[in-house]
């Protein structure tokens, strides 16, 4: 399927809750992505934190972006893959279609920008690059991790954002971090999808970081993720029982030998 049909059929979905969306940062995690149907992948900065260890996404770069997107182009084309651009790396129009080019000469199909970054996206989708927008709790820019328009001078700001969003031509938005009273009045009150993170049950539809979804990282667990599995958990177990079979002979065994 062809990158405009992907997001073609994400705006189908609009009005039904029933986007899924997750995070992926490797060939292996987005073969599975793949298989398993989902509607949008998104090679997150938040790599930095969950993958490479850094204390922030502040840190990730360009080219650690790029490596990881190639790989997870690699690994599937069933979902629509976006690129999320780093920051700094969008401060001007003309800075972002360079980076944004580099992300979809990697194999991404579209790109994430944080923020009402607005003159950003309309220079994009003025070349025909798919545009996730991102309101709400931005990491790069906010690194206080708390809910966002609680109040009503910010939820009107908030509900703002998103429609200049709309109107410079994003395709979608993800809605981070914000009440679930407010992530479906912008659902509402705006023609495209709304992909939540901790934004409540009335968005378009739902993205999760993959480590949280698997139980991979254990630095902390949002309140807004759900574990699907603790595979944290699951590979320790295996690798300790890997280094008891080593030391006590039980590997290799006779099947894992050659004659």
């Amino acid at each position: 399927m062809k990158p405009e049909e992907k997001v073609a059929r994400i705006k189908a979905l609009k009005g039904m809750g029933h986007i899924a969306a997750v995070t992926a940062y490797d060939y292996p995690t987005a073969q599975l992505v793949g298989e398993a149907g989902l509607d949008l992948l998104l090679v997150g900065d938040s790599l930095g934190v969950v993958v490479l260890g850094y204390e922030n996404p502040l840190s990730v770069t360009m080219d650690e972006m790029l490596h990881h997107t190639r790989a997870v182009a690699r690994g599937t084309k069933v979902p629509l893959i976006v690129g999320d651009m780093p920051v700094n790396t969008y401060r001007r129009p003309e800075e972002a279609l360079g980076n944004a080019r580099l992300f979809l000469e990697a194999g991404a199909e579209g790109v994430k920008v944080e923020g009402p970054r607005l003159e950003v996206v309309e220079a994009l989708t003025g070349e025909g690059i798919p545009t996730l927008g991102h309101i709400g709790l931005t990491p790069q820019t906010i690194q206080e991790y708390k809910v966002q328009g609680r109040d009503a001078g910010s939820a009107e700001r908030l509900l703002g954002e998103a429609k200049g969003l709309e109107k410079a031509g994003a395709f979608a938005m993800v809605l981070e971090c914000v009440p679930e009273d407010l992530g479906k009045r912008i659902t509402e009150g705006i023609s495209i999808p709304t992909i939540g993170i901790g934004a409540g049950r009335y968005t378009d539809g739902q993205i999760l970081v993959v480590s949280d979804l698997l139980g991979l990282f254990d630095r902390y667990v949002p309140k807004f993720a759900r574990q699907y599995l603790n595979l944290r958990g699951e590979i320790r177990r295996a690798l300790e029982d890997y280094r008891h079979d080593v030391e006590s002979g039980r590997f290799p065994g006779e099947e894992n030998v050659y004659r």
